[in-house]
């Protein structure tokens, strides 16, 4: 059998959690090469319901394309942590945007306050999900850093490139600072 890595990213409606679903695949499958299948679910809310993106890549066919046990689980809000992190594998990587989540069920949970960092250093708390990533991706080493930059500037909107470029690196760093701690 060949690898699988499954992520699950979560969070509530309007936190973007869908489109980061969106790039992570197209960094996985589109820049990188591999095998991937993307699944999302949401809430009939607009805003502030649950939400989710599931992210499945394999170095070979996938034969089912849903996160069984998810190796790394990005909870956004404190519902999203609650629910989702029993299904994370035992040796499953738990990343939570600390600016929401006050109590995580482990003490191997990585904090970061995405959302305080988009609001602090760029004004913007709409690309917390693009902060998420960076670091998401320099912790996990799931997807090259090119691949994932290269996707993000794909798929947001016209004249938010260099915002996203910068919440991205923003990420990056706090991973890297993270990482550093340890």
């Amino acid at each position: 059998m060949g690898y699988r890595y499954e992520v699950r990213l979560s969070g509530s409606g309007g936190q973007g959690i869908i489109m980061a679903g969106i790039i992570l695949a197209e960094a996985a499958g589109v820049y990188d090469g591999k095998y991937v299948c993307q699944t999302q679910s949401y809430g009939p809310e607009a805003r502030g319901g649950a939400s989710k993106a599931e992210v499945v890549i394999s170095d070979e066919e996938i034969d089912y394309p849903k996160a069984i046990k998810p190796d790394v689980l990005l909870a956004m809000n404190q519902k999203s942590c609650d629910a989702y992190f029993f299904d994370l594998k035992p040796e499953g990587t738990l990343v939570v945007d600390s600016t929401f989540v006050k109590q995580t069920p482990t003490t191997r949970a990585i904090a970061i306050p995405f959302t305080q960092i988009a609001r602090a250093e760029l004004k913007k708390e709409m690309v917390a999900n693009i902060v998420a990533l960076g670091a998401l991706a320099t912790l996990t080493k799931v997807v090259s850093l090119g691949s994932l930059e290269a996707a993000v500037l794909a798929r947001v909107p016209a004249g938010t490139e260099d915002l996203n470029r910068k919440a991205l690196e923003a990420g990056i760093n706090a991973a890297k600072l993270y990482m550093q701690g340890l």
